[in-house]
């Protein structure tokens, strides 16, 4: 894996943050925040940038989600010193679900509460005139481990280019709450919903991967099994991350 320097990296993020706050000419970030490390970091790093006074934070519980997550949500704003909403999805997502979908699986379901927290984020921007920062790592991004347009959506992402792992280790130089790096990875989309479960591999693991196939280095010192696990992730999530396609210009006559 990489040797960051962390603190030039923080730096090098929060001059590009300030940057592209000045030049969208909007001044203002807001981020939903989840209570989990990659908001945490995205929403501390927003601040060193252009402060807390213009940085909005949204917490966007669903009636099954850990109380955990609320709890430390609220307890980052309150460390960073910015705003913090609340709106409970429940009630939007319920009306979708009972009325045409009952027999639904908790991945749909998943899915659907994750484009609603975009939509309500996406509609706050537009009150608070502020752009919203995307919380997704290169992690979840190479391998497909975020809801199209959903958690993906987002008009800057801040820690796009850093490993999961390289996430924990910057959150530490940040001073991020400890029970906030503590806790095991989870999108909270169902009880009991856990990222390395899911995905099959755990991040340590996972990152050192990724970041072979990404410099082309030799992948014969991982396991094999862990190897195929992540390369069909990556193949199986390809259609994530490209705008979708549209077919060449017209013919002229």
């Amino acid at each position: 894996m990489r040797n960051i320097d962390y603190p030039a990296e923080i730096a090098r993020i929060t001059d590009f943050l300030r940057d592209y706050s000045v030049r969208s000419g909007f001044g203002r970030y807001i981020i939903g925040v989840s209570g989990g490390i990659d908001s945490a970091l995205s929403a501390a790093l927003a601040v060193q940038a252009i402060g807390a006074e213009q940085v909005t934070g949204v917490l966007m519980p669903y009636r099954s989600s850990h109380p955990d997550s609320t709890a430390h949500g609220r307890l980052l704003c309150q460390e960073l010193g910015i705003e913090a909403l609340q709106v409970d999805i429940s009630p939007m997502v319920d009306a979708y679900f009972e009325s045409y979908e009952p027999e639904s699986e908790p991945l749909r379901r998943g899915n659907f509460m994750a484009r609603m927290r975009m939509s309500v984020l996406f509609d706050l921007s537009a009150k608070y005139r502020a752009l919203v920062v995307g919380t997704s790592n290169q992690s979840e991004l190479m391998t497909g481990y975020f809801t199209q347009y959903g958690d993906s959506a987002a008009a800057i992402e801040p820690i796009g280019q850093l490993y999961k792992t390289e996430v924990w280790s910057m959150a530490r130089h940040l001073n991020i709450p400890e029970c906030i790096i503590d806790k095991a990875p989870t999108a909270d989309l169902w009880p009991e919903q856990s990222d390395e479960t899911e995905m099959g591999i755990e991040y340590g693991i996972l990152d050192k991967i990724l970041y072979a196939i990404k410099t082309g280095s030799p992948l014969d010192a991982f396991a094999p099994e862990q190897v195929q696990r992540v390369q069909e992730l990556i193949r199986k999530s390809e259609f994530k991350r490209h705008i979708p396609p549209m077919p060449e210009a017209p013919c002229s006559i």
